[in-house]
């Protein structure tokens, strides 16, 4: 990806603020989520908001969209003072949000969502021309949808692209971005840059929140830090800062982006897929005869872009989606079109995707979640009874073996930030000993310090003999955390390498077999 910043960034203060925050403070119970914070949004930039999990960012982002009041503090746009009550309010001024967690109706189409609360259409639901509306400036912005699908039929990708469209449609000057990029492919990711480099020529300007810095060297003009709260940078050239000060910025200590991992030969076969077809939510095939192993103490990383049946695999393997065909054997013993019981019960451990809705129970405190694998089991499980002092005393124990930062177990976990409620996940997979890990996305919307911690434990497992399977679209972690990496397009396996080049593994993920690059020559570097 190159590290190209848009045509403004050489005169980035000739250009009037846009918007201005200027000393918002937020508190919640227990927690001061932002204190006395600056931030400026100049015409016709793209401003980068950096932060770990719970430094305040999307806090601060949602005041500025309407979705939260702030305690103290005052909010300009274009040189006036606004006081937004609700998103409806932020939009109508020219600012809109696409949030990390999706505000769609999962039982709606594409369209009947992006239509949704506006005032037009009113009487007369002309869909079909709508459909046609919103195809075509999926067309134009390089973000192709089907208009009639529903969302639950969506992936994750999809969806965010609706959240977009959805923005766009609704003609923001504004566009506030929290983590656009953790569902696409590297060419997508290209195609989208190419998207907000245009909307800034004509005037339009971006706030772009992302966990990963070398976008943000590669989209962004300047950049602001926040950290517990508090800005720790304001507005610095991105072009004039490295990516080890953004990142000691976000932490205050020295990030490690490339971790040892230890040389060691792969054991036994733990994990063994063979010849495997699904169907997706719509009933089109979604894996179409996919094989491979996964060994003791080795880590299979999972390449290709989203939409491609990972998501699928993961759930056949889990227990969660039956296969027509094939057969998914944990250590000998059948798994597949099982109940998840089984796959526990030998030894499977699950990271999915999506932490909030399937990882856990979001009504459900952090004692109750880190016990859904051994509430069967002595001493939590007695019985038909749980030893609710038994249970704390674990999840306690867990609490400070994790880093889980919460006020105390007894908390919901929907209150928990993204890397904390990871946290969660991880420590209730782990803590069982598995001896096979399913991780998918295991890094996705966390901060590099996070991301450096999961990182390790998934190191941690593979050396103490655990098999791991790790589905992920960051072409940067899986070649510095596997072992070897398969491709997967349109449910096949395009192939498996040991040392892949970004190039070869580019090619695999849109269409083209090993074989077929193998036979034509590989690719040539400068």
């Amino acid at each position: 990806m190159s590290e190209q910043p848009s045509e403004y960034a050489s005169t980035p203060a000739d250009r009037p603020p846009i918007v201005e925050m200027r000393q918002i403070v937020k508190r919640f119970p227990g927690v001061l989520a932002n204190d006395q914070v600056d931030f400026e949004l100049r015409q016709g930039e793209i401003h980068a908001l950096l932060g770990e999990n719970g430094a305040g960012k999307s806090t601060l982002m949602n005041i500025l969209a309407g979705m939260y009041t702030a305690d103290a503090g005052a909010i300009l746009v274009k040189g006036r003072p606004v006081s937004f009550s609700s998103p409806r309010d932020a939009i109508q001024a020219g600012i809109g949000m696409i949030h990390q967690h999706f505000m769609l109706v999962p039982t709606q189409t594409v369209t009947e969502n992006i239509l949704l609360g506006l005032d037009e259409p009113r009487f007369l639901m002309r869909l079909a021309h709508y459909e046609e509306v919103v195809a075509e400036l999926g067309q134009n912005y390089g973000m192709k949808v089907d208009p009639r699908a529903r969302i639950w039929q969506l992936s994750v990708g999809e969806q965010q692209r609706v959240e977009i469209l959805k923005m766009l449609y609704r003609g923001a000057d504004v566009l506030v971005m929290d983590e656009p990029t953790a569902v696409l492919a590297p060419q997508e990711i290209e195609a989208l840059f190419v998207t907000l480099r245009a909307m800034v020529s004509e005037g339009k300007s971006v706030i772009f929140i992302s966990h990963k810095l070398q976008e943000v060297k590669a989209i962004s003009d300047r950049v602001t830090v926040l950290r517990k709260g508090r800005i720790s940078a304001a507005g610095l050239l991105t072009r004039e800062t490295s990516r080890d000060e953004l990142a000691r910025q976000m932490v205050g200590r020295e990030v490690v982006f490339r971790l040892d991992k230890k040389a060691q030969e792969p054991g036994e076969v733990v994990l063994q897929v063979q010849d495997i077809h699904a169907e997706n939510d719509k009933g089109l095939p979604a894996l179409n005869g996919v094989s491979f192993e996964v060994r003791q103490g080795e880590i299979l990383g999972l390449a290709g872009v989203a939409g491609n049946g990972q998501s699928e695999l993961a759930q056949i393997i889990s227990g969660l989606r039956r296969c027509l065909k094939g057969c998914v054997s944990l250590k000998g013993k059948v798994i597949c079109n099982q109940s998840t019981l089984v796959g526990i019960q030998h030894g499977l451990a699950y990271v999915p995707e999506d932490r909030t809705h399937v990882g856990t129970a979001p009504n459900l405190s952090v004692t109750d979640n880190v016990i859904m694998k051994k509430y069967r089991q002595p001493p939590i499980g007695r019985g038909w009874m749980i030893d609710m002092q038994s249970a704390n005393h674990f999840a306690n124990d867990l609490r400070q073996a994790y880093e889980i930062i919460v006020p105390n177990v007894d908390t919901p976990v929907r209150l928990l930030s993204g890397g904390n409620l990871q946290r969660v996940i991880l420590a209730r997979e782990l803590s069982s000993e598995p001896s096979f890990l399913l991780a998918v996305q295991p890094t996705r919307g966390l901060d590099v310090g996070a991301i450096e911690g999961v990182q390790r434990l998934l190191l941690a497992q593979r050396e103490a003999g655990s098999a791991v399977l790790l589905i992920s679209e960051e072409l940067e972690e899986l070649m510095s955390l596997s072992d070897r990496i398969i491709v997967i397009y349109e449910g096949r396996i395009m192939g498996e390498m040991k040392d892949p080049d970004i190039e070869t593994l580019g090619m695999m993920m849109t269409g083209t077999p090993l074989e077929q690059i193998q036979s034509q020559g590989a690719p040539q570097h400068d």
